[in-house]
């Protein structure tokens, strides 16, 4: 098997595990509230985190990291998993899963919104065109299908998903600076994080319920959203840069399929009727991500 088959395939594998966790976070949260669920599903992915380093040799390594590294881990920890996964679970507490997800996939657009002041990257012609398709798409879902009416579904929900793409895009930003390897980062983040979301789900809810349905559902987001497909992903990319792989760009265009797989889940998962507003808002979504990815491209 050639690498460019085991890149297309691991970039597959991540993709179809990615479009079923909207459906994973709806039908958690109907056994647990959003803190119980970030708590199971940190612990869930720092232990698959761990089993991934430990099988590659690198754990005892992880933990003797730099002191400068381990603080950057730490108040990236904060963001994600802390904040950014609050947030965005208060936000499907909230909204169907057919319009959380695909708001909560303008995380592309926001990135390059702040990396004009933060990392003082310039706004092309073509990024303002994308950010403009892409909101116009959220605009849609939000509203049903009905943008002049402005009359939102919820409007603390939409205001939640949306502002989870800002802790996605800041974390990614600052990450940029850190030279660990990305498992290992990672794995520093959630070991980081799980003792701010212990506290969190004390001060703010409880202990969560240890009912089979809750425990198992949480331990899939934990580990499938947020640790083992990390690594699938990075493998994927890692085939696809070798000289018979094909290339990276053709690996992460598969990541357009997921936003629409994932409303074959919801509809068959969770028993939401996908409304037309919503494949006709993400259209406009992914049609700004692809004008953005083109565009610099191009540049």
């Amino acid at each position: 098997m050639n690498a460019r088959t085991k890149a297309l395939l691991f970039g597959l594998a991540t993709v179809a595990v990615w479009s079923t966790v909207a459906s994973a976070f709806k039908l958690t949260l109907r056994h647990l509230d959003p803190f119980q669920l970030l708590l199971c599903a940190c612990a869930a992915s720092l232990l698959a985190l761990a089993a991934i380093l430990a099988a590659r040799g690198g754990l005892g390594a992880a933990l003797r990291v730099p002191a400068g590294d381990m603080a950057r881990c730490a108040l990236l920890g904060a963001l994600n998993p802390a904040l950014y996964y609050i947030i965005l679970f208060m936000a499907y507490d909230l909204l169907p899963a057919q319009e959380a997800q695909p708001l909560n996939y303008t995380w592309a657009i926001t990135l390059t919104l702040l990396s004009v002041p933060l990392l003082g990257q310039r706004l092309r012609l073509a990024d303002a065109a994308a950010i403009l398709v892409s909101y116009a798409g959220v605009v849609v879902i939000s509203t049903h299908g009905d943008p002049l009416s402005m009359a939102f579904s919820d409007s603390l929900g939409v205001a939640l998903a949306l502002g989870s793409t800002i802790i996605w895009a800041l974390y990614w930003i600052y990450n940029t600076r850190s030279a660990l390897d990305p498992v290992t980062g990672l794995f520093l983040n959630f070991l980081f994080g799980l003792p701010v979301i212990l506290a969190a789900t004390l001060i703010f809810s409880e202990l969560p319920p240890l009912t089979p349905a809750g425990l198992l559902s949480a331990a899939y987001v934990g580990v499938f959203e947020m640790g083992v497909t990390f690594a699938m992903w990075l493998t994927a990319m890692k085939y696809a840069a070798m000289p018979d792989g094909g290339g990276t760009a053709r690996v992460a265009n598969l990541i357009f399929l997921s936003p629409f797989l994932s409303l074959v889940f919801i509809h068959f998962l969770v028993g939401e009727d996908i409304l037309p507003s919503t494949l006709f808002g993400l259209g406009f979504i992914i049609a700004g991500n692809v004008l953005m990815r083109l565009g610099s491209r191009t540049s």
